[in-house]
């Protein structure tokens, strides 16, 4: 950590750094940002910066509305598309309460109760984003509308996701976040960059700042960039699979080599824990109403607790591992979608992951068909539970999950349940252009 400080403090004088954001998520996954002079830096790692947390989603109550953002130098990073005349970083923060103790309500926090959970079992947890989203026009106007005509991966010179996607990878690269791939998505306007994978932790903190980057891009560009699960009844919804893996040391713990698919026993039961406890943990990996629109839309967004190889209807797939690399062995999770809050849908994952390999889960039979193709009866016979089909039903779901509760504490547990219930009744008071066109004259 003194290292770690002391480079920080170097930077800023060499640079000429004149601004420093100190960075931290609401519960419900919104990043809040206090800047500070460089003078400052040092205490906001050493001491933390005063905040008033009752102001800020979940994170205290109000008798307790004092609480402490602590800078973490291992994620200061130069912001590129703030001047070079007035040169501008970003850090991390821990929340603490004024005793020293973590915040209960810090999204960080909690991940990081549960990545101790599987480092005491001895597991470090590892995971990779394909982020999907959409570029809009005409947002300002009331008329928002895809940037493009183009589908899945078209070429299409001189256009305007080429120049974004291109000055996306550049900023993304500067901030020292590697991208993988990046490529139109099969939605006119929609696009998709994939992270390398990295701990949890980092990704978390990764898709905090992708997102921020994205719409500064999008700025830039003239457009507008939402990740809103689905922005189009016609047009496909915004999802953000993530491939998920153990590794305990070097070793890849979800590899054998002799086993169907190359997963190993402990990848096999941590995949059967992810699809027991699914349905409790939906509305924490899909938390909005609209969250529901893209998983019962079909488009490829799976709608039914199951698993396969090349079936991409399947909530969790598992994809082939290349032939001796045994790095490459994963899961991926196609249920989670791009405006969910990262550090709590990736705790609910592990956590239930870990059950599955602490009370040895039997993983059921692998989904070959295409689920939604199946009637309703044949996918009772072969035990595809569907997923919460509204935010409501998650929500009950989840307040009867004691892994949900136990993952999130207390304090994360109730207020979101309260969050959410707020939604939801907020959406049923609503009175859609749908109905208006579709009764109003009728009826």
């Amino acid at each position: 950590m003194s290292k770690q400080r002391d480079s920080v403090l170097r930077t800023l004088e060499e640079r000429d750094v004149r601004f420093v954001r100190l960075w931290f998520t609401d519960v419900v996954g919104a990043l809040k940002s206090i800047a500070v002079a460089p003078a400052e830096v040092e205490a906001a790692m050493e001491e933390g910066f005063g905040i008033d947390g009752s102001a800020i989603e979940g994170m205290t109550r109000t008798q307790e509305s004092d609480v402490v953002a602590k800078a973490d130098p291992s994620t200061f990073r130069l912001l590129p598309w703030r001047s070079e005349s007035a040169p501008t970083a970003r850090m991390f923060c821990d929340v603490y309460t004024p005793d020293g103790q973590p915040a209960a309500a810090d999204p960080r926090y909690v991940l990081r109760r549960a990545l101790k959970k599987a480092a005491d079992l001895g597991f470090t947890f590892y995971t990779h984003p394909e982020i999907e989203f959409y570029l809009l026009r005409g947002v300002a106007s009331g008329d928002p509308q895809p940037a493009d005509r183009a589908g899945y991966y078209d070429n299409v010179p001189g256009g305007t996701a080429h120049d974004f996607r291109r000055q996306s990878v550049h900023m993304l690269e500067d901030l020292g976040i590697s991208v993988e791939f990046s490529h139109h998505e099969a939605g006119p306007g929609q696009n998709e960059i994939d992270l390398r994978y990295a701990d949890a932790l980092t990704t978390a903190d990764n898709i905090m700042t992708f997102r921020t980057v994205v719409k500064e891009v999008a700025i830039a560009e003239g457009v507008h960039a939402t990740f809103m699960p689905k922005p189009f009844a016609e047009h496909p919804g915004s999802g953000m699979h993530t491939h998920l893996s153990l590794f305990e040391g070097e070793q890849n713990a979800f590899y054998s080599a002799g086993s169907q698919y190359r997963l190993s026993k402990v990848g096999r039961q941590f995949l059967a824990g992810i699809l027991h406890h699914a349905p409790e943990f939906t509305a924490v990996t899909n938390q909005f109403v609209n969250s529901y629109k893209r998983l019962w839309a079909g488009d490829e967004a799976p709608s039914y607790v199951s698993w396969g190889h090349l079936n991409r209807s399947a909530l969790v797939r598992v994809p082939l591992s290349k032939p001796g690399k045994a790095s490459s062995a994963r899961i991926e999770y196609r249920g989670l979608d791009a405006a969910a809050n990262p550090y709590l849908a990736y705790s609910v994952l592990l956590m239930a992951g870990l059950k599955g390999i602490e009370e040895e889960y039997e993983l059921p039979e692998e989904a070959v068909d295409a689920i939604p193709s199946l009637t309703r009866l044949e996918r009772k016979a072969l035990g595809y539970a569907p997923l919460p089909e509204s935010l409501n039903r998650a929500l009950e779901l989840m307040e009867d999950s004691e892994l949900v509760a136990e993952t999130l504490g207390e304090q994360v547990f109730q207020f979101f349940l309260l969050n959410k219930r707020e939604d939801w009744q907020r959406y049923r008071a609503q009175v859609t252009a749908w109905e208006l066109e579709s009764n109003l004259n009728l009826l």
